[in-house]
């Protein structure tokens, strides 16, 4: 998949000019910032949601397994965006997306520890671990699809 990139190209007068280079997203849309990447508006949907449903864990558990998913799962999204931000690399962008597929494990295992403490529902949970399983799915295509200019 190539994505947003540009090209250098001489102009008439000798200099240097940026040609802005942007793919089709499979929904035919322009894909030109991290923001039209489906994987990065899942990830960070994930990401509040999640710190939503944990401002309901109990105070005692603020510093130990809310100060752990919350960043977790932000941490998803944020290495989709570094990944982008370095994608005229190739192996950049993919390591970036091998980051946020662990990322994505580690909260996985945070969100079975809070429905086993008691603080998720069995629906919840299985919601979470849906969307989790999808959005993984995606990370991965997109990691196996990605190819630089």
């Amino acid at each position: 998949m190539r994505l947003n990139d540009s090209r250098s190209q001489r102009s008439e007068d000798g200099g240097q000019k940026r040609e802005q280079v942007s793919l089709i997203s499979k929904f035919g849309e322009m894909i030109k910032t991290v923001f039209d990447l489906e994987v990065f508006n899942i990830s960070y949907r994930l990401a509040m949601d999640i710190f939503h449903v944990s401002r309901d864990f109990p105070k005692a558990e603020m510093y130990s397994l809310t100060d752990q998913i919350t960043p977790s799962s932000r941490s998803i999204s944020a290495n989709i965006a570094e990944g982008w931000g370095k994608r005229i690399y190739e192996k950049e962008f993919r390591k970036h997306l091998i980051y946020a597929m662990g990322s994505l494990e580690e909260t996985k295992v945070w969100l079975l520890f809070a429905k086993d403490c008691g603080y998720l529902s069995g629906e919840t949970f299985e919601t979470f671990d849906r969307k989790c399983d999808e959005l993984g799915a995606k990370i991965y295509k997109l990691y196996e699809n990605w190819k630089s200019l």
